[in-house]
C-alpha cells in the first residue's frame, strides 16, 4: 500500500482478481463500501461549496438592492410599498431555492443579474430626465439678471453723486422688468416645442430678476453708512 493509498484510505487494487470464496466477497464489499464513501465525501464538498458561493451572492445581492431601493425612493420618489416584496414574490422565491444550496446559488445568480440590468436602467433615467423647470428657466433668468446688476453697478460708479437717487429709481423700475420680459420671451422660444405647454415659472423668475436690485441697494446702504 503506498502513502497516497494510506492517507485516502482507498481499497488498494488487487494485482490478479481473487479466487471465489469469502476474501473475493470481502474485497468486493470493501470497494463498494470505499466508492460510496468517496460519492458521500464529494457530495458534501460540493455542498459546502455552494453554500459558502450562494452566501457571498446573497451578500451582492442585498447590497445591490438597498441602493437600489435608496435611488428609486429619493430620486423617483418610489413609495416604500412598492419597493416591498408582496406574498406571491416570496413564494416564487421560496419555491426557487427550495431545492438546496445549487437551487439557491442559481436563483441568486439570476438576481445579480437582474440587479445588474435594473442598475443599467436607473442610469439611462437619470441621464434622460429632464431638469425641472425653476433649474432649467433659471438658467435663463440668471444671466439676464446679471447683466442688470452689472449695468446697475456701472451706472452707479459713473454717475454724478446728486444723480444716483434718480438712476436708481430708473434701473430700480425699468430694467428688472425688461429683464424679466427677455426671459419670458427667451424660455418661450427655447422650449416652445413642447407639446404640454411651457412653465416660465414666473414667481422664480421674478425673484431671479429684482435679486439684482436689492443688491445694489444693499451696497448703495452700506457705502453711504461707511462713508
Amino acid at each position: 500500500m503506498t502513502d497516497q493509498q494510506q492517507a485516502t484510505g482507498a481499497i488498494p487494487a488487487q494485482p490478479t482478481p481473487p479466487a471465489p470464496g469469502p476474501w473475493a466477497d470481502y474485497l468486493a464489499a470493501a470497494q463498494q463500501l470505499d466508492a460510496v464513501r468517496r460519492a458521500a465525501s464529494a457530495a458534501a464538498t460540493e455542498h459546502q461549496a455552494a453554500v459558502s458561493a450562494a452566501r457571498q451572492e446573497l451578500s451582492v445581492v442585498r447590497a445591490r438592492l438597498a441602493a437600489q431601493n435608496t435611488r428609486l425612493a429619493r430620486d423617483l420618489s418610489v413609495p416604500s410599498l412598492e419597493l416591498t416584496p408582496s406574498p406571491a414574490d416570496r413564494d416564487v422565491a421560496a419555491q426557487a431555492v427550495a431545492g438546496g444550496p445549487s437551487a439557491a446559488l442559481a436563483a441568486l445568480q439570476q438576481a445579480r443579474r437582474t440587479a445588474e440590468a435594473g442598475d443599467a436602467l436607473l442610469t439611462e433615467s437619470a441621464s434622460a430626465r429632464p431638469w425641472r423647470p425653476w433649474a432649467r428657466n433659471l438658467l435663463i433668468y440668471g444671466p439676464f439678471a446679471a447683466v442688470v446688476l452689472i449695468v446697475q453697478i456701472v451706472l452707479y460708479l459713473v454717475a454724478a453723486p446728486g444723480s444716483v437717487p434718480t438712476y436708481a429709481l430708473l434701473c430700480g423700475l425699468s430694467m428688472p422688468v425688461l429683464a424679466f420680459g427677455l426671459g419670458w420671451v427667451t424660455i418661450g422660444f427655447v422650449y416652445g416645442g413642447d407639446p404640454e405647454g411651457v412653465d416660465r415659472t414666473p414667481i422664480v423668475g421674478a425673484i431671479a430678476c429684482l435679486t439684482p436690485v436689492l443688491l445694489t441697494c444693499m451696497g448703495v446702504g452700506l457705502a453711504s453708512f461707511f462713508n
